[in-house]
């Protein structure tokens, strides 16, 4: 059995939970609300304060899914008590950003400005060449952050473009200078 799987999630004070129809779970807390749909074979149950995920059969397809599952439901949880943020770094002086109401306006070397909208349930503060995504969804986080991290990959021979913070740049050495005769 998996071991994330079987692991109960416990629900804080402040979250409430609903098992709906059609394996719908729906999730409660002071920073919002957020609603998914899981696979009708992947069995979840609400004993008293917590949240316990099964699987009916043994296949290996099942079992994939069953550790997915009880990790959706743990990060939906979590999103809606404490929240979720990612940080990217602007890694070059002349690159700069601003929010502007529901746009984040990026200058990254190109002819022209870039215009990204934010998503729903989305916020954005930039503090000089430091990026905070934060919101109560872990995947739209996750993608709006690669998106912006995309619109400016980073240069492995001078280090310049968008990375998490804290991420590692493999650096390549350049050219070199072939010696005389």
């Amino acid at each position: 059995m998996s071991r994330i799987g079987k692991k109960p999630i416990l629900i804080p004070s402040n979250v409430k939970v609903n098992i709906l129809d059609n394996n719908t779970v729906e999730v409660k807390g002071p920073k919002g609300t957020l609603v998914k749909s899981f696979h009708p074979e992947i069995k979840i149950e609400l004993i008293d304060n917590t949240v316990v995920v099964s699987r009916n059969s043994d296949k290996p397809f099942y079992k994939s899914l069953h550790g997915t599952v009880r990790a959706l439901i743990n990060n939906m949880v979590v999103g809606v008590s404490s929240g979720f943020s990612k940080r990217l770094v602007l890694n070059e002086k002349t690159y700069k950003c601003t929010v502007q109401g529901n746009k984040v306006q990026f200058n990254l070397g190109y002819s022209h400005p870039i215009i990204l909208d934010i998503s729903q349930g989305l916020s954005v503060n930039v503090e000089g060449n430091l990026i905070t995504v934060s919101g109560v969804d872990k995947e739209l986080i996750g993608q709006f952050a690669q998106k912006i991290r995309h619109l400016r990959k980073v240069d492995p021979y001078k280090a310049k473009g968008i990375i998490y913070e804290g991420e590692k740049i493999r650096r390549k050495a350049g050219k070199t200078v072939a010696t005389g005769k």
